[in-house]
């Protein structure tokens, strides 16, 4: 019995589990609770504002979530760039999670009897849209780990000077455009293609609409990214000045030697 047991823990899924639960621990008590704060707030609010379309016409639409989505990335590309992509990939996948939760609160919330006079509209708010939140869930997962690994890619290009402003510049401003293209493209087409049409009284985005609605955003949310990026930039030497987050870069570069 003990022997099964034994090879029970020492299986390779089981050492993988124990591992990366490991790597986990120590990245969370490693990583500045600001940015991931900042993180997963503007995943939220992402999502909630993504249930309001803010413009819609035959060419384009824009939903309110891109009012704050550059924030999300902006993030993401400081967490790549310190501490690498699959930190930044399971950064995300806690934001995701957390909103989730949110989502659920919310709708528990929404769903409670009140004689308020204002309960109706406030219900609207907080119960969101089941829709809504799977694909915002999918696009966001999808284009985090798009841009996090074109982040880390871009940056291996420049050998000589990796840590210079002009290679933090390429790296972000590339990965943003294009994991922001893609994360409002998944997100318009499963939403207002996929699901409004049969949930929304036949309220609904056309492809051109979305395909409009993904570059006009990826460029709105490239500019924001421009202005603020030189914030994410010293943040980043801040980190390395006070080599913040030493015990669990010394622990992935130990596992990249074994």
């Amino acid at each position: 019995m003990k022997e099964n047991q034994t090879k029970m823990c020492t299986s390779p899924l089981s050492a993988w589990f124990l591992r990366e639960k490991k790597e986990t621990e120590i990245l969370m008590r490693c990583i500045p609770s600001t940015v991931v704060s900042l993180f997963v707030v503007s995943v939220i609010c992402m999502n909630l504002l993504a249930n309001k379309t803010l413009l819609q016409n035959n060419w384009i639409a824009v939903d309110g979530g891109i009012l704050i989505s550059w924030l999300s990335f902006m993030c993401m590309d400081i967490i790549t760039k310190y501490f690498g992509p699959k930190a930044s990939n399971k950064i995300a996948l806690l934001a995701a999670s957390i909103n989730v939760l949110t989502c659920l609160i919310f709708y528990i919330v929404s769903i409670i009897p009140s004689n308020a006079d204002d309960y109706t509209a406030l219900d609207s708010i907080l119960g969101g849209t089941w829709f809504i939140l799977l694909g915002s869930t999918i696009a966001f997962l999808a284009s985090a780990v798009i841009n996090n690994f074109l982040n880390w890619a871009i940056g291996r290009a420049f050998q000589k000077n990796p840590d210079g402003k002009l290679a933090y510049a390429a790296r972000t401003y590339i990965s943003t455009f294009i994991g922001q293209f893609m994360d409002n493209l998944i997100f318009a087409t499963i939403v207002f293609v996929g699901f409004a049409p049969i949930f929304w009284d036949g309220f609904h985005w056309t492809v051109r609409q979305c395909i409009a609605c993904a570059l006009t955003g990826a460029v709105a949310e490239l500019i924001m990214e421009i202005i603020f990026s030189p914030f994410g930039y010293r943040v980043v030497r801040k980190w390395k000045e006070h080599n913040v987050g030493r015990e669990y870069l010394d622990y992935m570069n130990r596992g990249k030697e074994l």
